[in-house]
Formats: structure tokens, sequence, C-alpha cells
């Protein structure tokens, strides 16, 4: 049982890496990071199948736009503002 959560673990760890986070430390920031990386690799998955004719175009668009809300609510919830 411990080989297959080794397994699951090392698919996870390929099919969605994380990079490290160097800007300033916050939760809410790491917390953010990590699902701003989660959403460019699920936009790039979602592009390739579109692209190699898997999904439509509007298909694409509408995950795509799905995730975009997602990582918008996300930004929303842990409370952090543009400062520019």
């Amino acid at each position: 049982m411990a080989e297959q959560s080794d397994f699951l673990s090392d698919l996870s760890d390929f099919l969605y890496p994380q990079s490290c986070y160097y800007g300033q430390f916050k939760p809410e920031y790491l917390v953010f990071n990590a699902n701003l990386q989660e959403f460019a690799q699920r936009v790039s998955y979602i592009s390739n199948l579109q692209t190699n004719g898997k999904l439509s175009p509007q298909e694409a668009y509408n995950q795509i736009k799905s995730l975009w809300k997602q990582l918008k609510r996300a930004k929303k919830e842990l409370r952090i503002t543009s400062s520019t």
C-alpha cells in the first residue's frame, strides 16, 4: 500500500510541479503563489489538449475561464490587494 502511495505522490509531483517561492514572505502570499502555479499548470494542460484536438476551443475557453474565476476568488479570500 505504501508503494502505491509513493507512486501517486511522485506522479502528482510530476504532473503538478511546484517551484520555490522567493517573494516577500506572508502566509497569504505563499498560498496564493501555490494557487497561481496550479492555475498556470492547468492552463498549460488545457491549452495543449486544445492544440492537439482533444478539446474544442470553446471548452478550453470555458475551463480556463472557470479556473480564472477560482483564482480571483482565492485572491479575494486571502485579502491580497493591489499595491500599485
